[in-house]
C-alpha cells in the first residue's frame, strides 16, 4: 500500500527540534498515525485505542510513561486525558526536544487535555485530508474536476480504491455513533445528523444560526454549540468577514465551509460525479473546495491560515487571503468559461482599498484548463491552484 508524502512532515520534524512534546490533531482518518510512524520509523509506537493499553495508561500513568521514558509516539492520547499531567512532570525533569509525539482525532478532547497540562511545552500541528498536490503523489490517473469534488480527499478512499459513497457513508456513521455520542451535551443523534446534512446544504454560505435552528427544530444556542463541535472535529471551518476598518463594528456573518467536498456530496446525497454537473450547489461546493485547498495548504505548512470573505453593499468577494505582505482577492467559479462578471467584485473592493495601504493581488480560480492573465487579474485553472503561493 503506498504511503503518501505529506506536506506536514517537514514542519513536524521542525517542531520536534523545538519542543519536548508535539501534538498532531485532525479529523479521523486524515492520516495522522501513518504520518507519525513514517516520519519517526524507529520510535516506539503505542496506541491507546486498545482497551488493555488504555487501562494501563489510565490506572498507572507513571508506570506507563516510565516504560517509554526515552520517548514514543502515543496515539489517541485523549483517551487517557490525565496522562498529560504526568507527562508534564517527566518533560519538566528532562526537557529534551522531540521526546514525545501525541496524536488524536477528537480535537476537543486532546486540546483540553494538552492545554491544561502542557502549555509552553508543546508544539501543536493539524493534519487535514490531503491537498490536491499531496493526492497527486499517489500516482493516480488525473481526475476531472467533478470526480475530484465528488471523491473528496480522505486517504483511504484513494489508497484502498474504496468507492467514495461507500466509505463516506461508513465514515459519517462512525463519526456520529462514536465521536458525537461521547459528548454528554449531544443526546439527540438523529437531530444532530439532520443538522449536519442541512449545514452541508449551506456550505459556502454565511452562517445563519436562526435559520438552521428553525429548520432542525432546536434552539439557537444548540446550533451554535453543534457548529463548534463540527469545527472541533475538523469537518468545517468558518471564514470571518473582512473588516476594512478595525474600529467599525463587526456585524457581518462568517461563511461556513466544509473541509472535504466528498463528504458534502455524500451528505447532500449526490450519487455520482456526473450528477454533480447539473446540481444547483455545484458552485458552492467548488467554492468550498477552493477555500479548503488554500486552508489546508497553509495548515500543512504549519502556519495559521488568515482568510476572510467580503460582502457589503452589493460587492462580494469569495475569499481574501492575508499573506502579511499583500491581500489576495480571489473568486471561485466552477464554470469553464471566463466572463467579465468574475472580476467585478474584486475590482470594486480593490478600488475601495486603494488608499488603505494594502498591496492587492486578484485571482480567479475556475473550472477550465487554461491559465490566463486578464489585465490586473490572474485566471488559474482549478488543477493548478496550488502552483501559486497563497
Amino acid at each position: 500500500m503506498p504511503v503518501i508524502d505529506r506536506n506536514l512532515a517537514g514542519p513536524l520534524l521542525n517542531r520536534t527540534r523545538q519542543y519536548p512534546v508535539v501534538t498532531v490533531t485532525g479529523p479521523r482518518q486524515s492520516g495522522k498515525t501513518t504520518l507519525c510512524r513514517t516520519v519517526f520509523p524507529d520510535r516506539p509506537y503505542v496506541s491507546l485505542e486498545g482497551m488493555d493499553v488504555r487501562a494501563y495508561a489510565r490506572e498507572d500513568p507513571r508506570g506507563f510513561l516510565q516504560e517509554h521514558r526515552d520517548g514514543a509516539v502515543i496515539d489517541e492520547v485523549q483517551r487517557a486525558p490525565d496522562l498529560t499531567s504526568y507527562l508534564q512532570e517527566m518533560v519538566d525533569e528532562d526537557p529534551t526536544p522531540g521526546r514525545f509525539v501525541l496524536t488524536g482525532s477528537q480535537h476537543f478532547g486532546l486540546t483540553e487535555a494538552v492545554s491544561q497540562s502542557l502549555a509552553g511545552r508543546v508544539g501543536v500541528l493539524h493534519l487535514l485530508p490531503p491537498g490536491l498536490d499531496e493526492l497527486a503523489r499517489f500516482g493516480e490517473p488525473a481526475q476531472s474536476l467533478l470526480e475530484v469534488l465528488w471523491t473528496g480527499a480522505y486517504p483511504r478512499i484513494h489508497d484502498r480504491r474504496i468507492p467514495p459513497d461507500v466509505w463516506l457513508r461508513d465514515y459519517f456513521a462512525t463519526y456520529v455513533e462514536r465521536d458525537v455520542r461521547s459528548l454528554r451535551n449531544i443526546t439527540d443523534l438523529e437531530a444532530f445528523s439532520a443538522f449536519v446534512r442541512m449545514a452541508a446544504g449551506r456550505t459556502a454560505s454565511e452562517v445563519n444560526l436562526s435559520g438552521l435552528a428553525s429548520d432542525v427544530g432546536v434552539r439557537h444556542n444548540t446550533i451554535r454549540a453543534w457548529l463548534s463541535v463540527l469545527e472541533a472535529s475538523f469537518l468545517v471551518f468558518r471564514l470571518p468577514a473582512f473588516r476594512r476598518n478595525i474600529r467599525k463594528r463587526h456585524v457581518k456573518a462568517p461563511k461556513l465551509h466544509f473541509l472535504d467536498s466528498g463528504l458534502v456530496c455524500h451528505l447532500l446525497r449526490i450519487r455520482s460525479a456526473e450528477e454533480l454537473r447539473h446540481h444547483p450547489l455545484r458552485g458552492a461546493i467548488f467554492e468550498s473546495w477552493v477555500a479548503s485547498e488554500i486552508f489546508k495548504a497553509a495548515t500543512h505548512r504549519g502556519v495559521q491560515p488568515w482568510m476572510h470573505h467580503y460582502r457589503s453593499a452589493g460587492t462580494e468577494v469569495d475569499l481574501i487571503v492575508d499573506t502579511g505582505s499583500a491581500l489576495i482577492l480571489a473568486e471561485a467559479k466552477s464554470g469553464s468559461t471566463v466572463t467579465p462578471r468574475f472580476f467585478a467584485g474584486m475590482r470594486r473592493l480593490a478600488g475601495e482599498l486603494a488608499n488603505a495601504g494594502y498591496a492587492i493581488e486578484r485571482r480567479v480560480v475556475y473550472g477550465g484548463d487554461l491559465r490566463q492573465s486578464r489585465g490586473d487579474a490572474e485566471v488559474v485553472p482549478w488543477n493548478r491552484l496550488l502552483d501559486l503561493s497563497w
